[in-house]
């Protein structure tokens, strides 16, 4: 018997958009802890550096996958498939998502608003949901448990310029995610929501030294822990998650921001 508290091994977790930034720090965690890692990713051109990165955390076994969340059909074959690979799934996350695309509320085009839409909100609907049909099915069959995970943001609670869209997805999915948790706690499965601060990811990787300074520096100044987030912040919420230490959290919403969201604006 293993003693470590968020042990993973013998799980299996899928984690969507997980072959870079803060997907990747989730499945890290999951890694380190001995769990099994499906990825799926529209970009393909990173799954062999995240999966060496998997394999060397220590991952059980890792597979990676092309599925776009935004087509139902292609989740549910994506999911068929992972069950046929490994047998199961224990965790997923729902992390897989657009940034922001809009200037403001009054530019954003019908196009745009829909096109996040597609892959944020339901993206993440059908991940959850397909995901948590196949929990069910294992339920009634003798044997209840599983973590839905959902990666939120600070959206869901403040006002940002040029995010209407963004913040509707992160917001909507995340009351989801609070009726999962209630609806499915008969079958033993959880559901929490994981809703990160600024973090620095390789989106920004290309971006001058002196412009990436200045946004390091205005983050920090605007966080008590006094710098960003990083992706490897996201592992051990995501191991916990993972793991049977969390068997009785659910419903939930964790912030992993550095204490932003509550410094006062009078403080900055």
């Amino acid at each position: 018997m293993s003693n470590t508290l968020f042990d993973c091994s013998g799980k299996v977790a899928l984690v969507t958009g997980g072959n870079s930034g803060i997907g990747l720090g989730f499945a890290t965690g999951i890694a380190r802890m001995g769990g099994d890692v499906a990825i799926w990713s529209n970009n393909p051109a990173n799954d062999s550096a995240a999966r060496e990165k998997l394999a060397a955390a220590g991952a059980g076994r890792v597979r990676c996958y092309e599925v776009d969340v935004s087509d139902e059909a292609a989740v549910m074959r994506g999911f068929e498939q992972l069950i046929d690979d490994f047998g199961r799934v224990d965790c997923i996350v729902a992390n897989a998502g657009m940034p922001p695309n809009a200037a403001s509320f009054l530019d954003l085009e019908s196009e745009k608003w829909h096109a996040l839409l597609a892959v944020n909100l339901h993206g993440a609907f059908y991940t959850l949901r397909h995901g948590a049909r196949w929990m069910v099915k294992r339920a009634k069959d003798g044997e209840p448990g599983g973590s839905l995970v959902f990666c939120g943001s600070l959206s869901m609670f403040q006002g940002h310029p040029g995010t209407s869209n963004y913040a509707t997805a992160k917001g909507g999915v995340g009351a989801m995610v609070r009726t999962i948790a209630v609806e499915l706690g008969e079958f033993g499965i959880r559901a929490n929501t994981v809703a990160p601060g600024f973090t620095k990811t390789g989106i920004m990787a290309g971006l001058d030294a002196e412009t990436t300074a200045k946004m390091d520096d205005h983050y920090a100044s605007r966080t008590p822990l006094h710098r960003p987030g990083t992706p490897e912040d996201f592992e051990g919420i995501a191991a916990y998650l993972c793991s049977d230490a969390s068997r009785f959290h659910s419903g939930d919403t964790l912030v992993i921001d550095g204490a932003s969201l509550v410094l006062p604006a009078q403080a900055v």
